[in-house]
């Protein structure tokens, strides 16, 4: 039975520990190793792709999305009703928001430090459709195939590795990229260059949406 109350319980907790593990891990990762950018972003890459792992674990009988971007494409392919949208957004955010500064404070920072890193550029906009586009290709190919049980480890191990591949990180997710401007730490994003990344997310939710359908309709499954 669907119970909304739960699942933006879920939303909200789930996107809170992945701002945790994002920005905590960025934190923990600059002081352990200052100077060294790679060794830094690897250590960043790593812990968000485990706790991707295992909030997905843990929330996907419930809900475990965790992202608009991925709200917005289950609408759109059937998989949520209208009315569920709007909460489950506002949960998303709202639990990235407090991850963010839950994070901060744990690292003894202010619960609230407006973020000062420049992400801006055309080349890190083309990173973030690209970036968009592959996590709901792999997440939505694996719905439709019937694979869910696998969705944990490959959406764990496609932001990992897209830390590294795509120009951006990899934010993927506006409700993300809006909680990493409150940390002025080695996540965090200038909240004036928020409105692009959310932009270019958002058309990499509609080229998705086209390839998804084309992809993985019923003729196209059965020949899988």
């Amino acid at each position: 039975m669907f119970d909304l109350k739960k699942v933006l319980l879920a939303e909200g907790l789930g996107t809170m520990f992945l701002l945790i593990g994002v920005v905590g891990s960025g934190i923990m990762a600059k002081r352990l190793s200052e100077g060294q950018e790679g060794l830094i972003l690897l250590q960043n890459a790593a812990a968000t792709a485990a706790v991707l792992i295992a909030i997905i674990s843990i929330f996907s009988k419930i809900s475990a999305d965790f992202n608009p971007a991925v709200t917005l494409t289950a609408w759109a392919l059937g998989h949520r009703s209208r009315k569920e949208i709007l909460p489950i957004l506002l949960a998303q955010t709202t639990g990235a928001i407090s991850g963010t500064v839950l994070a901060n404070l744990m690292f003894d920072l202010s619960a609230v430090s407006w973020s000062t890193t420049s992400r801006s550029g055309s080349h890190l906009w083309l990173g973030e459709v690209i970036a968009t586009i592959g996590l709901l290709l792999v997440i939505f190919s694996l719905l439709h195939t019937s694979r869910t049980s696998k969705i944990p480890y490959v959406v764990g191990a496609y932001i990992g590795g897209a830390y590294y591949f795509t120009s951006s990180t990899s934010f993927a997710n506006p409700a993300v990229t809006i909680a990493r401007s409150f940390s002025d730490t080695f996540t965090g994003i200038s909240p004036t260059h928020i409105p692009m990344f959310a932009l270019m997310q958002l058309i990499g939710v509609v080229i998705s949406i086209v390839l998804i359908r084309v992809l993985f309709s019923s003729d196209s499954i059965k020949k899988i």
